[in-house]
This record gives C-alpha cells, structure tokens and sequence, in this order.
C-alpha cells in the first residue's frame, strides 16, 4: 500500500478515536480510490467493496455521493449493485453517473431525454453513445445551453433535422458558428449558411461544393438585369440602404429574410453576393459597395476583398449561396421548353449566353471535385 494512502488511513484513524468522527462516507470513498488505482482489481475486491456500498450508501450525504458518481459512473469494473445504489438517490447523484458515462441502453437514454429535467439533459447532452433521435429530441427543446453542449459533443450523432435547426438558430445566436464550424463530420454544403463568419479555407471549400452541387444540378439562368433596375438601386444606395437592399433581396426572390440578412452583415460580403447573383459586372457592384458610404465604403482594404469575391464567384453560385445564408429557398423558375446545347456558348433569346467565361471552372476540375468530396445532402 502507498505510503500516502497508509498515512490517510492512520489520520482518519486517530480523528475517529479523538472526535467520534463517521467513517462511513470517507471509508467508501478510501476504498474505492484504492480500486480505481488498480488497473484490473480482483473479483474479492470488487466484492468487498459492493457489500460495503450497499451498505453504507444509503446514509451517506449528497457531496460524497456526487463525489463517487464522478469516479464510479465510467469505471468499466463497478459493481453494477453500486451503480444502482447511487443512482437511486436520483437527482443530481444520477445526473452526474449519466454525465460521466453510467451504462444505460438505448431506450432508456432516450426515455431519460423525454422525461428528464433541465439537469438530466445537460448530462446526457454531453454523453458519448447519444442516438440520433436522442440529439433530436434535445436539440427540439430549443435550449441554448444545451444546443452548445451537442454542438461541442463531436462523438454525438448530429442529424439533418437537428443540423438544420441549429443551423437557422446560429443565424442569430453568434455562439453557435465556431463550434458548428468545427465539427468535422458537417459537410460543406451544410456550413453553407456560415459562410460569412468563416475562415478562408472553409469559404473556399464551401465555394467548391457549390460548384460541384451546380455542376451536378444546373440552375436556371436567371433573367438579365435592366440598366433601369440597377440605376434605381444605385439611387437608393445613397438615399437608403435598407430599402435598395429590399429592392434587391425582391429581384432575386429571397424576400424580408434576405433584405435583413444583407442589412445585418457590416463587412457587406452578402451585398457583395447577391449582386453578383444579380448580375451586375464587378464595377457596377462595387459602385454600389461604395455609394452606401458606411464603413466598408471607406476602407479600401474591404473594397479589394468584396472586389476579389465578386470575381470569384459565378452568379449561379453567389444566388445559392446567398439563398443559403438568408435561410431562403426559392422555387425554381419555370423552364420554357426551349433546348439550347449545353456546349453552344451562343445563347438564345431567352438563355443568355455566359456572361463571365473568366469565372467558369474547368468541367475537368469540377468533377475531380465531386469524386474526392462527398457531401451529405
């Protein structure tokens, strides 16, 4: 025995002699430290020790319970009977075995996420064998606290309905877009709504997911924009933002929610997509940027950066990704039954030909990046 546990023995010992003190709580907890120090205890131990818990258990106070919970809950060797004992003291005592890894099936995770209260689902939010319908069932209950404690989880399931409201509460909850941001087992195409708050790298992975999913699905060409139309929006840049960004977020079909998000984002890189996704050239865009006349339009620095975006993207992109980050899905136009060749760049009365070929990506490119990424749907 070590030298430190012998020395605790003897003090707890002599405080017993001196002050009648209780040994029950303290004896449990010496015990089961001594188990836990030994990496396969023997089946005599591991019996010595669960008489003495049923036994003592019941008297002793919550503090050493909570402090056994934290050290037995996991322990692959514990007595299933000491498991029982403590978890029948409810409460936080079973709260923290279900924190720290207490075996329960399936069926019964999922009755405890039904039935629990705020407590119970903050430990089971954070457990390493939650179902998918379990992190649904967590997720509907629109909890801040616990949409963080699954979005950190990486070991838990994160399904498409659970990645879809949290998702959308991220579009207003900041906290919630680094932890979505670095779950490795998001797709691109479901961080699309992110974009705006993420780093380069991401963005760009984002972009080429756009790319392949457009190769994939072709969209609609989008009917050109009128000199008329973009004149007005250029008046309405000075006069008010909030109205041309409406005008805008009208042309393209993403309505109130897209009009707000555009206002919302002070580094304009959504203004920056959606009139790109509009049509407009780069110049006439960045026109626009600077006829705002709020910050982004006097740093020269941002210019360049909303200059190297715009160029970047094609505007069958910058309309889906901006539809993305608005939360906004917009029913396809109707297709008037007019065939043009996918390879003839001459375009048709009403399919304009390519506007801007610089932005186009190789189809070769395209689909080396569809084979060595696979996205969720």
């Amino acid at each position: 025995m070590p030298a430190s546990v012998s020395k605790e023995l003897a003090d707890l010992a002599r405080l017993a002699r001196e002050g009648g003190l209780d040994l029950s709580p303290i004896s449990l907890r010496v015990k089961a430290d001594l188990l836990l120090s030994t990496s396969h205890p023997s089946p005599t131990d591991l019996a010595a020790f669960n008489e003495m818990a049923e036994a003592l258990l019941p008297g002793i106070d919550e503090a050493t319970a909570l402090i056994l919970a934290r050290k037995l809950a996991g322990w692959p060797h514990t007595p299933a009977p000491v498991l029982a004992g403590l978890a029948a003291k409810g409460g936080a005592v079973l709260a923290e075995l279900l924190r720290h890894g207490m075996p329960v099936s399936e069926a019964e995770l999922e009755g405890l996420v039904e039935t629990g209260d705020e407590a119970m689902r903050a430990a089971l939010a954070v457990r390493s064998d939650l179902t998918a319908q379990a992190v649904i069932m967590l997720v509907s209950s629109a909890n801040r606290a616990l949409d963080l404690a699954l979005i950190a989880n990486h070991s838990a399931p994160m399904p498409r309905a659970a990645v879809d409201s949290l998702i959308a509460r991220a579009r207003t909850e900041p906290t919630y877009r680094p932890g979505l941001l670095a779950r490795p087992d998001l797709s691109n195409l479901e961080l699309a709504p992110l974009f705006l708050h993420a780093g380069p790298e991401r963005r760009l992975a984002i972009l080429e997911s756009l790319m392949a999913r457009e190769a994939l699905h072709p969209s609609e060409r989008r009917p050109a924009l009128s000199a008329a139309t973009f004149s007005g929006w250029l008046d309405l840049a000075a006069e008010d933002r909030d109205i041309a960004f409406a005008a805008i977020a009208d042309h393209l079909g993403g309505g109130a929610a897209l009009a707000a998000a555009i206002a919302a984002d002070a580094s304009r890189d959504l203004a920056a997509l959606v009139l790109t996704a509009s049509g407009t050239t780069v110049e006439e865009a960045t026109r626009f940027l600077i006829r705002l006349g709020d910050d982004t339009a006097h740093s020269v620095e941002r210019i360049f950066a909303l200059v190297a975006l715009m160029r970047s993207v094609r505007p069958a992109i910058a309309f889906r990704l901006a539809m993305h980050i608005a939360g906004t899905i917009v029913a396809a136009p109707q297709r008037r039954g007019q065939h043009q060749p996918s390879m003839d760049p001459s375009g048709t009365p009403s399919r304009a030909g390519h506007a801007r070929p610089e932005a186009q990506p190789a189809m070769s490119d395209v689909l080396g990046k569809i084979g060595a990424r696979r996205e969720r749907g």
